[in-house]
């Protein structure tokens, strides 16, 4: 209460907080006016009655009959007098008991439980702030994205234009700022000049304003913002973007990097320094049905299988790890030992049918114009005839119907692709294309991000969502060099080789075993030994390059902890 106090007198202070102190005060002046009038009227009527009492007792039986208290101590008489004294008393009533308290929490007590309220909302951020990332509300994407800043202690702040919004995301947990994204002021407060990063994922329109805004402030801060038509992306780079997501287009082509068949070389997916983390489908090459031991991979291409995705799993990579055709498997190597893979597998291409793409929205026409620059031939249903782009590879209709579906093609085709932004639509068609086609690959889009698992239960071997990839994105935008995101829960990071570490063999220590990480690189000054040998001694000052989920992150922690 005290803490919060001046921030309570700074809200009184203010244009409104000052006609409502008017409003009472004038009621109050109201009341003593009419205490003083029934104080003459009763002195009049008790004159009139034979009775003489002073004019504090008249102020006092005024006080005691508009009170409703009726001591009985002072009455009239005459009739002319209790007439009177029903008066009082009803003014009493609706003034004492009804005006004057109504006007009092309205115009006074209200604004000052709102004053006490909004102190719990801060309006600048403390002194010295820096190294923290702006974000200018809260969706999916941002959501997704404070899950992985709090996992690797990166200082936050969203900005709320209501108060009513700040105090429901304060009372959360979340650290909040009240003020308003249009206000050079409120960016000033933030300390904008000191963040790691602007990100703003609102309306085109808004995020452009919220840019052009943050650009008055700091030219150097690094600002992100998405934008859902292709038309924002050159006015969010003039407004001075620093980064343009087109998310819906992102979604779509990763969904038809995904469609299995296509070939079998290597897609990279990450980075880290001469570090290439890539993905490669297992099916239709030797690989299906056989075992990372058994395949002897790191041998013919000294590559380093260190997962595989299987029907939207994550599993990080065992000698008994088996591989069958609807494996992913992860890569990582150089550049010139990816070149080996691809050259080892780049015959095996499977002959693929075409694709059916259920929703012809941004991602469904982003998939689609994925597999046309592919050369791979697809299907889209939608049922709105304004979205029909391409009458021969538009079909127009429902795709819960049986009729619209065959149409499209579901019982020849190679993989269905669900796109819809319902995602109780989407779970409903993965349910229904699953039971007609028990073979085909099933990739599906998720809005909210907790119906990921929802579809991988109803049969999609891949789901990817706005959340994960927003989220992923705008993390490794961060540029920090000890970690690197490669999908939701699952990372690359770098650190010291701990002193318990130092000079025993990753064979010897069975850090995966022990903890479920991959070692994928020693990097020791300017030099990187890739794919190092396990059973060499570790060395001192050095890092290593892991990979792991989350968990196997903590694990590895707490196993080989760095010294104090």
């Amino acid at each position: 209460m005290i803490k919060s106090l001046p921030s309570v007198l700074g809200q009184l202070a203010d244009r409104k907080s000052r006609h409502n102190v008017r409003v009472l005060g004038n009621l109050l002046l109201a009341f003593a006016l009419l205490v003083i009038l029934f104080s003459v009227v009763f002195q009049l009527i008790m004159r009139s009655e034979g009775q003489e009492h002073s004019w504090m007792a008249g102020v006092y039986w005024t006080l005691v009959v508009m009170s409703t208290l009726g001591f009985g101590d002072i009455t009239f008489t005459s009739d002319l007098g209790r007439l009177f004294s029903i008066v009082v008393l009803l003014a009493g009533t609706a003034f004492l008991l009804i005006l004057l308290p109504f006007t009092f929490i309205q115009f006074f007590f209200g604004p000052w439980m709102e004053a006490q309220a909004a102190a719990r909302a801060p309006r600048k951020l403390p002194k010295g702030t820096r190294g923290h990332v702006v974000l200018t509300g809260l969706g999916s994407v941002e959501a997704a994205l404070i899950r992985q800043l709090r996992r690797s202690e990166i200082p936050y702040v969203i900005v709320c234009a209501e108060l009513t919004e700040a105090l429901l995301l304060h009372d959360q947990g979340y650290r909040v700022m009240f003020g308003d994204l249009d206000d050079p002021e409120t960016y000033r407060r933030l300390h904008v000049e000191h963040a790691e990063l602007v990100a703003t994922t609102r309306s085109d329109m808004t995020n452009t304003n919220v840019v052009f805004t943050v650009r008055e402030i700091s030219q150097k801060v690094p600002i992100v913002a998405t934008a859902s038509f292709p038309a924002s992306v050159d006015i969010l780079e003039l407004a001075g973007c620093s980064r343009v997501l087109q998310l819906g287009e992102m979604l779509g082509q990763s969904l038809a990097r995904r469609i299995l068949g296509r070939d079998a070389k290597s897609h990279v997916i990450g980075q880290f320094g001469e570090l290439l983390v890539a993905e490669a489908a297992a099916a239709d090459t030797p690989l299906v049905g056989r075992t990372l031991a058994n395949i002897h991979l790191r041998d013919h291409v000294n590559v380093n299988v260190v997962g595989i995705w299987n029907r939207g799993r994550f599993q990080l990579a065992r000698p008994d790890s088996s591989i069958d055709k609807t494996s992913v498997l992860v890569l990582a190597g150089s550049r010139a030992q990816l070149d080996d893979y691809d050259a080892l597998f780049c015959i095996y291409k499977a002959a693929i049918g075409h694709v059916v793409i259920i929703g012809g929205g941004r991602v469904g026409r982003a998939t689609a114009k994925a597999l046309e620059a592919e050369g791979i031939d697809f299907r889209v249903i939608e049922r709105l005839p304004e979205r029909l782009h391409i009458p021969d590879k538009y079909v127009l209709g429902d795709a819960s119907e049986l009729e619209v579906l065959q149409r499209a093609g579901i019982l020849e085709a190679s993989a269905v692709v669900v796109t819809t932004h319902d995602d109780d639509m989407n779970v409903y068609l993965t349910i229904y294309c699953r039971k007609l086609r028990p073979d085909i690959q099933i990739l599906g889009r998720a809005t909210v991000e907790r119906n990921i698992s929802t579809l991988h239960r109803a049969g999609a071997d891949f789901v990817l969502s706005y959340a994960s990839i927003g989220a992923n994105i705008l993390f490794n935008l961060l540029h920090r060099i000890d970690t690197l995101l490669l999908a939701e829960g699952l990372s690359v990071f770098r650190l010291m080789i701990p002193t318990t570490m130092a000079g025993h063999s990753l064979a010897e220590l069975k850090v995966r075993e022990a903890t479920g990480c991959n070692v994928i690189a020693i990097v020791r000054g300017d030099e990187t030994d890739i794919n190092p040998d396990a059973h060499r001694p570790l060395p001192v000052a050095a890092e290593l390059i892991v990979v792991g989920d989350a968990n196997a992150e903590q694990l590895f922690v707490e196993r080989f902890p760095a010294p104090a």
